[in-house]
């Protein structure tokens, strides 16, 4: 494996095992210091609950916790299968290692409680997590990666 090569998999997989981790801990303080279904204010508009989701993302129930998992495996799958034949993209190791992280880091509660924990509310938004919080941005850092091709503005 040429240097290159190794140090955007090592990057990766750095920023996919910090996410994980920074994740899980958040996620055991919550369980740890708010009862199930009960919330703590935190600054107006922001409260920190403890919700628990066994659907998918925002709650949206997927039919049944097997389908779910194999969702979350054939996309991360097809996330590291792009970036195995894309890994020299300047940059697209970040995405790559958010949303895997994000991503792992649901499949550890799923695994684990047979359910995600959610402690972050938002008006009118559903409750959600660092994972999530992880993937949506890698998404939007995915799209500016691939937006920008590396050749010159004419603008």
């Amino acid at each position: 494996m040429a240097g290159s090569t190794r140090r955007a998999w090592s990057s990766a997989v750095l920023v996919a095992a910090v996410v994980v981790a920074v994740d899980q801990l958040t996620k055991h303080l919550i369980i740890d210091s708010i009862a199930d279904g009960d919330h703590r204010d935190l600054i107006p508009g922001l409260q920190l609950v403890h919700a628990t989701n066994h659907g998918v993302a925002f709650s949206v129930s997927a039919g049944g916790p097997t389908l779910v998992l194999v969702v979350i495996g054939v996309a991360v799958a097809a996330i590291i299968g792009y970036f195995a034949t894309h890994h020299d993209r300047p940059l697209i190791w970040l995405p790559t290692g958010m949303m895997v992280g994000g991503a792992v880091g649901n499949l550890v509660d799923r695994i684990r409680l047979g359910a995600v924990t959610d402690f972050i509310k938002l008006p009118h938004w559903p409750a959600f997590n660092l994972a999530d919080t992880s993937i949506t941005l890698g998404v939007v850092a995915l799209l500016l990666v691939l937006r920008d091709d590396g050749t010159p503005s004419t603008r």
